[in-house]
């Protein structure tokens, strides 16, 4: 039994698919269904259930999957302990995030901190809230951001950023260029974020103080990624609720427009695992966030030649 081989079973124990599995992990579907028969054939053991097209956890696969992660978790640990023993000389920061958060906000953080610690890695995992926060929680991660408030004690939250929700429909949408009542409101149809979406989360709590229940809305479409909701707007009859971050573009560009209807605005929280102490790297990283200059040049500038006058 390989570090790799628990590497894939976990994720394939979470993704539920081989395929998915293979893409998180940058490997050929082949090579991920190879590891995981490789270990059933060798313990004898079937771990997972072939449904059509799904795969289950089998009762074994279950009872191995907490012993798989805490290894996985041991090994980074050690990892981390090797690293710190190197002083930043060299290291890793394995970083997961929320979309908005992974989009519009971390990069330009952590290309400053790459300018100035070259050795260091930053590893971006990108998905939802929910997402984010189980990749602490399982030690996958060493440090989390998100757009939504995580109920969990193992974790600590910290306002590092912010940002707000605005309601968006296509330029020529009824709803545009006018004061909004809350029938407006439930009278529109909707594409929404997911469930387990930072973003989705606040819409839900700013429409329940204004007297609206999410599940009152006509929710026509839910999808994946800011992104996608823009564009299912566009030239159509749907409403969507994003990051003004994430629609600022396509508002520039007269794509679509911002309806009047406030919502409160979010914070940026970053997630650590309160019995994981930091590696060396990953509170360089942290401090580098507390130190941000927004100004600063992410690259070093080029040293001036000067030249002699003739």
């Amino acid at each position: 039994m390989t570090l790799e081989q628990l590497r894939i079973f976990v994720a394939v124990a979470d993704a539920l698919s081989m395929t998915r599995a293979a893409e998180r992990l940058h490997l050929t579907q082949p090579a991920v269904s190879a590891a995981i028969a490789a270990l059933e054939e060798r313990y004898a053991t079937p771990l997972f259930n072939r449904v059509g097209r799904r795969l289950e956890l089998t009762e074994g696969g279950r009872l191995f999957l907490p012993e798989a992660s805490s290894v996985l978790a041991s090994a980074s640990d050690a990892r981390r302990v090797l690293n710190d023993l190197n002083g930043l000389a060299r290291g890793d920061v394995r970083i997961a995030s929320s979309q908005t958060v992974a989009t519009y906000w971390l990069p330009r953080r952590m290309a400053q901190f790459a300018a100035s610690a070259p050795n260091i890695q930053l590893h971006l995992f990108a998905g939802n809230t929910a997402r984010a926060a189980e990749l602490v929680l399982q030690g996958e991660a060493d440090i989390g951001f998100v757009e939504g408030e995580v109920g969990e004690a193992l974790l600590s939250a910290e306002i590092v950023g912010g940002d707000r929700i605005g309601l968006y429909a296509a330029v020529d949408h009824p709803l545009t260029g006018r004061s909004l009542s809350r029938e407006d409101i439930k009278g529109a149809t909707w594409v929404m974020r997911e469930p387990g979406s930072g973003t989705r989360d606040h819409v839900t709590a700013g429409l329940i103080q204004s007297g609206i229940a999410v599940e009152r809305l006509h929710i026509r479409l839910e999808l994946p990624s800011n992104d996608a909701a823009l564009e299912a707007i566009e030239g159509g009859e749907l409403v969507t609720a994003v990051s003004e971050l994430a629609a600022a573009t396509r508002v520039k560009a007269g794509l679509i427009q911002q309806l009047r209807w406030p919502l409160p605005p979010r914070d940026f929280r970053m997630l650590a695992h309160r019995a994981r102490k930091p590696s060396r790297a990953t509170s360089a990283f942290i401090n580098s966030l507390h130190a941000f200059a927004p100004g600063r040049a992410s690259i070093p500038p080029r040293k001036r030649v000067q030249r002699k006058s003739q």
